[in-house]
């Protein structure tokens, strides 16, 4: 059998043959029928199946078993397996001429282990892309895995005069940490003794969080992660044609390091990325422009420094100026034919309270925070400039919706003490631990420079970032992150954001009904009551 041929010769788009169907079965969900699922084919078959797709009258099924059944194999297939069709057409519709949209229609998922903080940032900062990342709040730092407490060591850093001390003071600062799990876990139960309504499990549970989130501060941007990911080969390829230019080593050898992994399931959707001409070009330029930039800041701001900033969510830009005819017009324009102009121009007569009537039907009885009302909540928007600790930004940052540029982290900007860790009396070695941070973070700025220096910061110092999003995507973040067992750093954040959006406009403000403005102290203890009646549910 041979790709390019028909693999029987009288059924028509619309028929299949007893021979095809008994073919096609394993690499489709269902021989019948107008929707079904592809399955068992390399990626590059799929992509380049549906580059041709576009081009062809041919059903998809048809399509399969004339054009490409050298890839009917009746397994999952690998690199090696992708068919000399599908690799030849791969090669001339992305390779030649450039139709990126192809690169979109296959991907593949990764692993991405023993990541620092700083190299998690650079992998989540795509948007057509899923991340998993491991989290501090459920798993505590304290074990050493072969021997090691979990921190990168990065190249710079090894081969330069600070090594010994960079190991010797991260190893002091997870030793710390760890000392502190259970002292803060014996003033947690002490403070909040579990009650009847409460199992065990969930008890456990809810306090191991608490002591987590609250000692959560000390962990340094070098300390490591797990992060799997899934994307497709258009998603990789700008994210390694970014990561291959970073200041950072770490950053450039993971990219080596996924490239490579990543040819052996999507050779043909990263071909680009180390033609000199294409990708490196690519690489080049993004390099240049940031360095253009750092220049340029340079020249702007001098050598003017700041005080340290305390925690603040301020509202620095947002549109439109009458957001109520805005959000009207949007809401209407798909139910009508008029233009956007004539459309607004009546919008903007109609009474105030008329339109407002009309958003808050368009919102609609929102049963829960995932019913959330149509696209014309994209027309407002808003900048927030932010300073925080970084174990907040963090999170926020990796929601793919919102525009965030963030600064270098540093302890220039200070930390806060958790009040658990004072209620704890715990204050003393909490600070000890910042302030070798920052004696850490000195040295190494003054050895590496400021990009390197930031492995030794921990997530509790402070630092600034600008976080720009629509309504609708605010919606998104402030319901989900105010929610009573979020962190509280992130939950203040977002109870700020939404009373300052409802400072300027309140009719948005007014939808996001499930902004959660509480202040609960033990976060996690109804959603781990939740989840344990689950599991009894489920026996």
């Amino acid at each position: 059998m041979s790709g390019g041929r028909p693999v029987s010769g009288t059924a028509t788009d619309g028929q299949l043959t007893d021979d095809e169907r008994r073919l096609l079965a394993p690499h489709v969900s269902t021989t019948e029928g107008p929707v079904f699922a592809l399955v068992g084919l390399p990626e590059v078959v799929k992509g380049a199946m549906f580059a041709r797709y576009s081009r062809s009258p041919k059903s998809l099924r048809r399509l399969l078993l004339d054009e490409f059944a050298d890839a009917l194999t009746g397994d999952a297939g690998t690199a090696a397996d992708e068919g000399s069709r599908a690799a030849a057409l791969y090669d001339r519709v992305f390779l030649q001429y450039g139709d990126d949209s192809v690169a979109q229609l296959g991907g593949a998922h990764l692993a991405v282990e023993g990541a620092s903080n700083l190299l998690t940032k650079q992998l989540e900062w795509g948007r057509l892309a899923a991340y998993l990342e491991q989290s501090t709040r459920y798993i505590p730092y304290d074990d050493r895995p072969g021997g090691r407490y979990r921190y990168h060591r990065p190249a710079e850093v090894m081969a330069g005069p600070h090594a010994a001390r960079y190991v010797a003071d991260l190893d002091l600062v997870f030793e710390r940490y760890a000392a502190m799990i259970e002292p803060l876990q014996a003033w947690a139960r002490e403070r909040f003794p579990q009650d009847a309504a409460t199992s065990d499990v969930a008890y456990r549970n809810t306090i191991r969080a608490k002591a987590l989130d609250s000692l959560r501060g000390l962990l340094p941007a070098a300390t490591t992660s797990n992060v799997g990911i899934f994307a497709s080969g258009q998603a990789y390829e700008n994210m390694l044609l970014r990561m291959a230019g970073h200041d950072l080593a770490e950053v450039r050898d993971a990219a080596a390091a996924m490239l490579t992994e990543l040819r052996a399931v999507i050779p043909s959707f990263l071909t680009r990325v180390d033609l000199p001409d294409r990708g490196q070009a690519w690489t080049a330029y993004l390099r240049d422009i940031r360095t253009a930039a750092r220049d340029a800041a340079a020249e702007v701001a001098g050598d003017a420094l700041t005080a340290a900033a305390e925690p603040s969510v301020d509202l620095v830009a947002h549109g439109p100026a009458d957001v109520e005819v805005d959000l009207v017009t949007g809401i209407l324009a798909e139910h009508t034919d008029l233009s956007e102009v004539a459309l607004r121009d009546r919008v903007a007569a109609l009474p105030a309270a008329e339109r407002h009537t009309i958003v808050t039907a368009h919102v609609g009885d929102r049963a829960n925070r995932r019913h959330r009302p149509g696209r014309a909540f994209e027309r407002p928007w808003y900048r927030f400039d932010v300073v925080s600790d970084y174990g907040a930004f963090r999170d926020l940052q990796r929601h793919r919706m919102a525009t965030i540029t963030w600064q270098l982290l540093t302890p220039r900007h200070g930390y806060d003490v958790p009040p658990e860790v004072v209620e704890a009396g715990l204050t003393a070695r909490y600070d000890e631990v910042m302030e070798r941070q920052a004696a850490l973070h000195a040295a190494l700025l003054d050895a590496h420079g400021p990009v390197v220096a930031q492995y030794a910061v921990g997530f509790g110092w402070r630092m600034r970032y600008s976080m720009q999003l629509n309504a609708r995507a605010a919606m998104q973040v402030i319901e989900l992150r105010t929610t009573p067992q979020g962190h509280p750093s992130y939950r203040w954040i977002c109870q700020r954001m939404h009373d300052r959006i409802a400072e300027v406009h309140p009719v948005v403000a007014a939808a996001m009904t499930f902004a959660d403005h509480s202040t609960g102290e033990l976060e996690r203890l109804e959603s781990e009551r939740r989840l344990d009646a689950r599991r009894r549910a489920r026996g």
